[in-house]
């Protein structure tokens, strides 16, 4: 995640890692990005991992995520928590692997 170039450079390209722009992780759990709105008006979360499995994955991140060359803040597994940020896009990317 630190070296993935997805910051502009001043020719507009995606060529900054985070690291290069001196910026940081906010880590959150987050299970709703799991809803599946294909069966109806009412999301379901039944591919999520049960929240003990889950908050293993978390934790693990976090630890990994802690050993990176930037600053790592985190929220608590589990804890509805109010976030601000400041998207600058309009580009978002979805990081999902295999597990």
């Amino acid at each position: 995640i630190v070296a993935l170039r997805i910051f502009e450079d001043d020719a507009g390209r995606f060529a900054r890692s985070l690291a290069d722009v001196g910026g940081s992780l906010l880590v959150v759990s987050e299970f709703t990005l799991y809803g599946d709105c294909s069966g109806g008006r009412r999301p379901s979360f039944t591919a999520a991992a049960p929240p003990e499995r889950a908050e293993a994955l978390y934790e693990h991140f976090v630890t990994l995520a802690r050993h990176l060359a930037v600053p790592v803040t985190t929220g608590r597994f589990r804890a509805r928590m109010s976030l601000a940020l400041v998207n600058e896009g309009p580009v978002t990317f979805v990081l999902d692997t295999a597990a």
